[in-house]
C-alpha cells in the first residue's frame, strides 16, 4: 500500500511534468512569433518583387541617361563644326543643321523617357520605404518575442528539473515491477497510469464502479495490486 501511495506521488509529478513541458511547447508567444515570422516571409517576398521591377527600371534609367549623353556629345560635335567655318558648301551646311535637330528631337524623346521612368519609380520607391518600415517593426516584435520565449523557458525548465528531482526521489520505494507496469498504462491510458479509488468512482476514468467490485477491492489483501474494471489503471484504495 505503501509503494501505491508512492506511485500516486510519482503520477503526480509525471502529470506535473506533461503540464510543463506542453506548456513549454505551446507558449502564446510562440504562435505570435510564428505569425510574425510568416508576416516576414511574405514583406520579404513582396519586397524582392518590387525590388527586381524597381533594379530593371534603374538598368533602363542607367541605358538612357548613356545614350542621352552620347546625343548630347555628338550634338556639341556636330555644332562646333557647324560654326567652325571649315565647312562652306551650303548642302553641307544645311546636313549638318538637319542632324543637329534630328540629335535635339532624338535628345528630347530619350529624356521624355527618362522622365517616364522616374514617375513609374517613384511609387515603387514609395512602396519598399512602406514595406521596410512593416519588416523593421515585425523584426522588432520577433526579437521581443523571441526574448520572452527564452524568459519563460528558464522558468518552466527550472520547474521541470524540480519534479524530476522530486521524482527520483518518490521513486525510491516502488519496486521495480510495479513501476514497469504503471508506466506501461500510464503510456497507454493517455497518461494516467495510477489512481485512488475515492468511494465507489475511480479517479482516473471518473467512472463508478459497481458494488461488487468496491468491496473486492476493498477486501483485497494488501500484497494484491488492484485494477480498475473499467479502465485497468492500478487502484489506490
Amino acid at each position: 500500500m505503501t509503494a501505491l501511495e508512492d506511485l500516486l506521488t510519482v503520477q503526480a509529478l509525471d502529470t506535473t511534468t506533461d503540464q510543463l513541458l506542453h506548456r513549454r511547447s505551446h507558449l502564446p508567444e510562440r504562435a505570435e512569433l510564428a505569425t510574425a515570422q510568416t508576416q516576414l516571409r511574405t514583406l520579404e517576398r513582396q519586397m524582392g518583387q518590387l525590388q527586381e521591377q524597381r533594379d530593371e527600371l534603374t538598368r533602363n534609367e542607367k541605358r538612357l541617361e548613356d545614350e542621352i549623353a552620347m546625343v548630347r556629345d555628338k550634338s556639341t560635335q556636330t555644332d562646333k563644326k557647324l560654326y567652325s567655318g571649315t565647312v562652306n558648301v551650303p548642302r553641307e551646311l544645311t546636313a549638318l543643321q538637319e542632324e543637329m535637330e534630328a540629335l535635339a528631337r532624338r535628345q528630347r524623346q530619350l529624356e521624355d523617357q527618362e522622365l517616364d521612368l522616374m514617375e513609374l519609380a517613384e511609387p515603387l520607391d514609395a512602396q519598399l520605404v512602406t514595406l521596410g518600415t512593416q519588416r523593421a517593426q515585425l523584426d522588432e516584435q520577433a526579437i521581443g518575442l523571441t526574448a520572452r520565449i527564452a524568459e519563460e523557458e528558464v522558468v518552466i525548465d527550472g520547474e521541470l528539473a524540480d519534479a524530476v528531482a522530486k521524482r527520483a526521489q518518490a521513486v525510491v520505494g516502488v519496486p521495480a515491477e510495479l513501476l514497469t507496469e504503471y508506466e506501461s498504462l500510464r503510456h497507454a491510458l493517455g497518461g494516467i497510469g495510477v489512481a485512488r479509488l475515492s468511494g465507489n468512482r475511480c479517479e482516473g476514468c471518473h467512472l463508478t464502479l459497481s458494488a461488487v467490485d468496491v468491496d473486492r477491492i476493498r477486501r483485497a489483501p494488501d500484497d494484491e495490486i488492484p485494477h480498475c474494471t473499467e479502465c485497468n489503471r492500478l487502484l489506490v484504495r
